[in-house]
């Protein structure tokens, strides 16, 4: 699996100025590896991270996956089918259960449903209380088993352990790591953490509207 972006472009305006946050980025991302995305706030990695999930458009380029323009391949089937979202402040319903958080996301038996919340430690019981009543540690575990479950290639982690301390970010760095050499996804994940960033197999920089290596 391969997911590219040719020649992308962002721009927004501001009190009547344009200012322009993406200038003609080009990437490549692949299976099996977990890439960090770094910046400074407001250079635009999150605008970045939203135009890879399809759910903003750029002004000008293509994102490409397996070399099909998103346009091609529909925005709906791309977003549901091959692309898996982890959010800093979980985006989970939290009157509702893990499971029922996981059906949200795609229907499917209570075992498959358990067997990704298994793998992330999350055990039955836990599983069946309602999400308000969990540890941070253990909502983000939910959230990135509901982008697992759905099967996706492409997991898009914004700022995954923001909200968490030390020891629970170091696991769940490990967690994306396990996802991305084991299960050979894609892990793309957008921080502000250099502990983060530096367990990730290659490690990108969003300056001045630019993406490089570092």
């Amino acid at each position: 699996m391969m997911l590219r972006i040719e020649n992308i472009t962002f721009s927004y305006k501001r009190k009547k100025r344009i200012n322009v946050v993406l200038k003609e980025i080009n990437q490549t991302f692949e299976s099996g590896k977990i890439y960090g995305i770094i910046g400074e706030s407001g250079s635009g990695k999150s605008t970045l991270l939203s135009i890879l999930a399809g759910l903003r458009k750029p002004d000008t380029g293509d994102v490409l996956y397996n070399e099909e323009t998103l346009a091609t391949i529909g925005l709906n089937k791309y977003r549901e089918n091959h692309i898996g979202m982890v959010f800093q402040d979980y985006n989970l319903i939290y009157y509702m259960t893990a499971v029922q958080n996981l059906e949200v996301a795609k229907k499917g038996t209570s075992e498959q449903m358990m067997h990704w919340l298994d793998q992330l430690e999350i055990t039955e019981e836990i599983a069946n209380r309602p999400v308000y009543t969990l540890s941070g540690g253990q909502r983000q575990r939910v959230a990135i088993a509901r982008a697992l479950y759905k099967d996706a290639n492409v997991i898009l982690a914004d700022e995954p352990t923001g909200n968490l301390n030390e020891e629970l970010a170091m696991q769940t760095v490990e967690i994306l790591k396990y996802i991305a050499h084991t299960l050979n996804k894609c892990v793309i994940v957008v921080t502000h953490s250099k502990m983060v960033s530096s367990e990730t197999d290659i490690r990108l920089e969003l300056n001045d509207g630019k993406l490089i290596q570092i």
